[in-house]
């Protein structure tokens, strides 16, 4: 039996997945740090990047998981 039985597509999606929670991750730890240590100048930049390149990612990166999961279960 095959052990990598994923398709390409499937496996692109779960590692942009997988780098794109540890990236929000990243950027909680950063948000609690600079409000705990009163770097306050720090949250504007956290919060656009969020809203101008964070979400787009992530609505791309759902789009791209359910094709993923659709192309797997029809496979």
């Amino acid at each position: 039996m095959d052990t990598n039985q994923d398709t390409l597509l499937f496996r692109f999606a779960s590692k942009s997945l997988k780098y794109f929670l540890l990236v929000l991750f990243g950027i909680a730890i950063a948000y609690v740090l600079s409000s705990g240590l009163g770097i306050l100048q720090m949250i504007p930049i956290l919060l656009y990047l969020l809203q101008q390149f964070l979400f787009p990612l992530g609505i791309i990166l759902l789009c791209l998981m359910t094709t993923a999961i659709i192309f797997e279960s029809l496979r």
